[in-house]
């Protein structure tokens, strides 16, 4: 059975929210863990950073939705041995639009979760959009956990308040089970007044959702995205690489052999 899917979700860019993805999902192939990227943003960055070439890919999670082709057509082998990947490929604005009329069912993509050909993975990632509506509430309805990627600045705080209201929300409507998995903080640059009052902001209201694990700001994952690949398969022994690896720990340490998180994540924090 799938010990746990887990979406990478915040209503903003720019945080690290496929960087995150990427890289959680190549360190938790590392470590063992057979675990499936898929891609669920159409601007496709994730896909472009995959190390996958564009005549390498036989389909994407949106032909899945059209039911042109079977989830397990689209799963791509990675050049990681446990990483698999589903590509999103949206070409333009008139493939968006028809994508925003194929997701309005709700309970589609968690169906396909649960497909027989998904169920031997221990790790589902799923790369969510900078948005909450249509995509990212269809990733959450599906998923048992969200992973909350910030970095220093007022707007990724006033991002993570309008998330908790969503997930409440969501588990109040949709997906009682769903659980944040933790916030993690990125580019990260100790003892800036930036982070500073970042952290006190986010302390005030979401204390026991940071994770220990932290990103630094590390050029290495800025270069290993214009070679298209995770961090860890261009420079193993760099801090951000080093980094990721260790957040794959503490995301299998923290969710034991069950794959449940704490008590302590199913407790949503109301708004001071």
């Amino acid at each position: 059975m799938i010990r746990k899917k887990i979406a990478v979700a915040l209503p903003k860019g720019g945080v690290g929210k496929t960087t995150t993805a990427l890289n959680l999902a190549a360190s938790l192939a590392i470590s063992e863990k057979k675990t499936l990227l898929i891609d669920f943003d159409p601007s496709g960055a994730c896909t472009a950073c995959v190390g996958l070439k564009v005549n390498e890919l036989h389909g994407d999670i949106f032909q899945v939705f059209s039911f042109t082709k079977s989830i397990d057509s689209v799963i791509h082998q990675t050049q990681i041995e446990n990483l698999h990947f589903i590509p999103c490929s949206v070409s333009s604005g008139e493939v968006e639009e028809r994508v925003s009329r194929i997701t309005r069912n709700i309970y589609l993509f968690n169906n396909l979760l649960n497909q027989e050909a998904l169920l031997n993975y221990d790790y589902i990632i799923i790369d969510c959009p900078p948005y909450l509506r249509g995509l990212t509430t269809i990733a959450l309805s599906a998923a048992d956990s969200v992973l909350l990627p910030i970095k220093a600045g007022h707007f990724s705080v006033m991002a993570l308040l309008k998330m908790n209201s969503h997930l409440k929300w969501i588990r109040e409507n949709i997906n009682r089970e769903l659980e944040i998995e933790g916030i993690l903080l990125t580019m990260y640059e100790p003892n800036t007044r930036a982070w500073d009052l970042t952290m006190k902001a986010v302390n005030a209201y979401f204390s026991n959702y940071v994770l220990k694990t932290v990103i630094p700001k590390n050029i290495s994952l800025t270069e290993a995205e214009f070679h298209r690949k995770p961090s860890v398969l261009i420079d193993a022994k760099a801090k951000g690489s080093i980094a990721y690896l260790n957040l794959a720990k503490e995301i299998i340490s923290r969710n034991g052999s069950n794959g449940k998180a704490p008590d302590l994540y199913y407790t949503f924090h109301e708004e001071k």
